[in-house]
């Protein structure tokens, strides 16, 4: 069945609640993901006061918050925002590897989608060069989170009712 892109809201999913973890590190950056992503939602008619927002430290606590509030059984899907850069005393790629790869099975295993706008550039310094296209490229990374994350809910919605019927 082909539906436009984005898909129409429910009802149901526009009742449903959105969980969204943000790490702290690189908090400017970051933080226009989150708010991207509430003005995104907010112009598809999902109400941003059933949107939970989460701060924890660094991309490396990601993965336990997603768990628990997938758990609660409170949450119909679950975004993710971090910022993993190579700090020269490790590889950002196994960080950013190892996170993501505990989101998708944390999703698979507790059937709650979790969506990443989990970002590792290849490369980063902070100079007002590369501060400023990070802080543009989180508003669009923001957006594009929250259209996935509709379209995910109301697919979800839609496969569960058909394996109601």
């Amino acid at each position: 069945m082909n539906q436009p892109y984005p898909p129409q809201l429910s009802p149901q999913t526009l009742s449903q609640r959105i969980a969204f973890i943000r790490a702290d590190w690189h908090g400017d950056i970051v933080g226009n993901c989150h708010a991207a992503f509430l003005d995104a939602v907010a112009e598809r008619g999902f109400a941003v006061e059933q949107i939970d927002t989460f701060t924890v430290p660094g991309v490396f606590e990601i993965p336990l918050q997603a768990k628990l509030l997938a758990k609660s059984g409170r949450y119909a899907a679950i975004v993710a925002s971090g910022f993993v850069v190579d700090g020269g005393i490790y590889r950002h790629d196994f960080v950013s590897t190892a996170v993501i790869d505990a989101l998708m099975s944390l999703q698979v295993e507790q059937e709650v989608p979790v969506l990443s706008a989990v970002l590792t550039p290849h490369h980063f310094h902070e100079h007002e060069a590369h501060l400023s296209f990070f802080q543009q490229h989180f508003l669009i990374k923001g957006r594009e989170a929250a259209e996935a994350c509709l379209a995910t809910m109301e697919n979800v919605n839609q496969a569960r009712k058909l394996s109601v019927d």
